[in-house]
C-alpha cells in the first residue's frame, strides 16, 4: 500500500459513526462474519486456524503485537462499508482536500526553471479528480498511477491556476515526505 492509499484509508476511517470492536474476541467474531470461515480469517491474519478458534472462544485473549496490528487493520478495512461508500460518493461531488509536503519535478518550456524542490501544499481538488482517484483505488491501481492523478490535479489547480498561467508546465511527484487527504 502506498502513501496515497494509506491517506485515503485514514480519511475513510474518520467517517466512522461507531468505533470498531475493541476486544480480540469481538474483532475475530466480526471478521468471521465478514469472511465466513475461520480458515479465511487465519489466512488474513497469518495465524493458524486453531489460533483463530481460540481467539473466537475467548480461550486466548492476548495475541502477539504483530497479530494484534494485523487484526486491527483487517477489522478497520471492513468496518462500516456503506458509510465509507456514502462518504466517497459525497466527496466525488464536492472534491477532496490534499495536504502534502513533497518534492515536485517539472518539465517546463525553455527559459524557465525545472529545478525540483520541496513544497508544502494544501489544495482542494475538484470532484472529477476525486472520482478518478477513488476509481483508481477500487481498480487496484499502483501507487505511481495514483500519484500521477494527484500530480495532474495539483498541476491544473495549483501550478497552472486553472489554465491562467504556466502554460506548458508538466508536474510530477518525485518524493513524498507527507501526504494526507480529507473529504
Amino acid at each position: 500500500m502506498g502513501d496515497i492509499d494509506e491517506a485515503i484509508e485514514r480519511a475513510d476511517q474518520e467517517a466512522f459513526t461507531r468505533e470498531p470492536p475493541k476486544s480480540v474476541q469481538a474483532r475475530v467474531n466480526f471478521l468471521i462474519k465478514r469472511l465466513k470461515t475461520t480458515k479465511a480469517v487465519a489466512l488474513e491474519l497469518g495465524v493458524t486456524q486453531r489460533s483463530v478458534e481460540r481467539y473466537r472462544t475467548g480461550e486466548r485473549k492476548r495475541p502477539p503485537k504483530d497479530v494484534t496490528d494485523r487484526l486491527d487493520a483487517a477489522v478497520r478495512a471492513r468496518w462500516q462499508p456503506r458509510i465509507r461508500k456514502r462518504r466517497r460518493r459525497q466527496a466525488a461531488t464536492t472534491g477532496i482536500t490534499i495536504e502534502t509536503r513533497a518534492q515536485f519535478g517539472y518539465t517546463a518550456p525553455i527559459g524557465t526553471t525545472d529545478d525540483g524542490r520541496f513544497r508544502r501544499l494544501t489544495v482542494h481538488l475538484p470532484p472529477h479528480y476525486a472520482q478518478r482517484l477513488f476509481d483508481a483505488k477500487e481498480q487496484g491501481a499502483s501507487d505511481q498511477q495514483m500519484r500521477d492523478i494527484v500530480a495532474e490535479g495539483l498541476q491544473e489547480v495549483y501550478f497552472k491556476d486553472g489554465g491562467n498561467r504556466a502554460a506548458g508546465l508538466e508536474v510530477a511527484f518525485t518524493n513524498i515526505d507527507y501526504f494526507d487527504v480529507s473529504f
